[in-house]
């Protein structure tokens, strides 16, 4: 029997405010555990939470650019459950009226573009975190992160495959990042991921037992689980078992996933309005002030670069991923770096550099003006490809001055053909048997001669205008 797996999302995003969603304590990451907590986010009796109204607005910009209904008159709730790094055992979240419903976000697959719907986005606030130590042999809370302002974003069950939901994944974060609403930086927590999977019968309509793996936060490990996953729940029921409703664990050292407890439903949570907050209404004013202000995303940007700059999709699309790394590339092309040279050198070095070093393109040193410079002088003639490719290396992480650099280390072309010739009668008078050897028609002692060249030059001439030259000479 063959069987089709089945995956929807729940996305938890940490909006970028300055403050958290209901008070006024920090929001930012690395702080000394509990050193930015108050009796508000803490839920001491007799506090009052005030809204954030930068997280409404976040969450509105969200909602608009995936496409959303946004719901005018919204409200939250309390969702009450007991956990040690939930200090008021609920939380402020919204299940009656979320703030946004009905989106999509488009993605490509090998079968071509895939639609996949947001079934709803809305607002909430974080929990803490429990901070394990195995040798002492207990655990301490940290209620630093109580209150960070979240949105969650909860897809339709459009998934089929791990490619799918990595795509869906890259694409969101592409998103959010333009829209400045949360940094996602996964490592942080920033942006995480509870994955529901289930599967069935190859063509049955009806859903199988789902379960959920939650608080994912790299998409190696969310791909690697989706797949363990529907293998486990296939070999449970072609063997004539079932697969329990219920929330594993994934462990990426073992590469496998772990039950840790029935899954709750909805009704277990005892959801009620919250008391304490009155409902939020979004008038036109504040909407279309809002409209007005998204950028331009990654797809309408690609579809300016094949247009402006004559840019493959493929370059277009890699380029504008990343919003540092397409603004970096538009400053470029507007200090006068060619757009195709430019998309070359970026998708060629400058990529294999960030990863070589584990960098996202927003945390470069690397200034825009540095590698026009670098073409510049390339495509002048003044430095060859391979020893631009030095500097760029060289200037990457001190983002230092490429001419300084360039003039310290000797590194001009030479772009005279005299000391080319000269060079070229000198490697062919300590060579006369490769000579030989090419002028009885052995070819490839071409590449050697070439390479004695531009060793005895020190690699500072035009590789072409060696090749033309040493093809001249070696004429009988």
């Amino acid at each position: 029997m063959t069987f089709e797996t089945v995956v929807g999302l729940e996305v938890h995003l940490e909006l970028a405010t300055k403050s958290k969603i209901f008070c006024a304590c920090a929001a930012e990451f690395g702080g000394a555990p509990n050193t930015q907590c108050c009796p508000v986010c803490t839920g001491m009796p007799g506090t009052l939470p005030v809204l954030n109204e930068k997280v409404v607005e976040f969450a509105l910009r969200a909602g608009l650019a995936l496409g959303c209904d946004i719901t005018r008159h919204t409200k939250f709730d309390r969702k009450n459950y007991f956990y040690p790094d939930l200090p008021k055992s609920y939380q402020i979240s919204q299940l009656y009226l979320p703030i946004c419903r009905n989106g999509r976000l488009d993605i490509q697959t090998p079968a071509g573009k895939k639609r996949i719907r947001l079934h709803e986005i809305h607002m909430e606030e974080d929990a803490g975190k429990l901070i394990h130590d195995p040798l002492a042999g207990f655990t301490r809370a940290d209620y630093n992160r109580c209150g960070v302002p979240l949105i969650e974003i909860v897809t339709e069950p459009d998934f089929r495959s791990a490619e799918e939901v990595v795509a869906f994944l890259e694409k969101l974060k592409s998103t959010l990042e333009y829209l400045e609403v949360s940094d996602c930086k996964m490592q942080e927590g920033s942006m995480r991921a509870d994955v529901n999977l289930s599967v069935r019968p190859a063509g049955e309509a009806a859903f199988g037992a789902r379960t959920e793996m939650k608080n994912m936060s790299s998409f190696k490990a969310i791909s690697r689980a989706v797949e363990y996953e529907a293998k486990r729940q296939i070999e449970a029921l072609a063997a004539g078992g079932g697969v329990a409703q219920e929330t594993r664990r994934w462990d990426e050292s073992r590469n496998r996933s772990f039950a840790m407890r029935a899954k709750e439903n909805t009704q277990d949570y005892r959801y009620l309005p919250d008391p304490d907050l009155p409902p939020i209404d979004i008038d036109d004013d504040w909407y279309e002030r809002v409209k007005a202000s998204l950028p331009e995303l990654a797809d309408v940007k690609s579809a300016r670069y094949r247009k402006a700059y004559g840019l493959p999709a493929y370059d277009a699309d890699m380029l504008s991923a990343q919003k540092a790394m397409a603004e970096f590339f538009e400053e470029a092309v507007r200090l006068g770096a060619p757009p195709k040279a430019t998309a070359n050198w970026i998708m060629g070095d400058v990529f294999r550099l960030l990863k070589e070093k584990g960098l996202a393109a927003r945390e470069m040193a690397l200034a825009p003006d540095k590698l026009a410079r670098i073409i510049a002088l390339c495509g002048g003639g003044a430095l060859n490809r391979h020893k631009a490719r030095e500097v760029l290396a060289a200037v990457f992480d001190s983002n230092a001055d490429v001419d300084a650099y360039v003039s310290a280390h000797g590194l001009l072309q030479i772009s005279g053909e005299g000391p080319i010739r000269d060079a070229v009668a000198k490697v062919l008078a300590q060579n006369e048997k490769s000579v030989a050897e090419y002028r009885d028609g052995k070819a490839k002692v071409f590449g050697f001669l070439m390479g004695q060249v531009m060793r005895d030059m020190a690699g500072k001439a035009d590789p072409n205008v060696i090749r033309k030259i040493l093809e001249g000479a070696l004429q009988p």
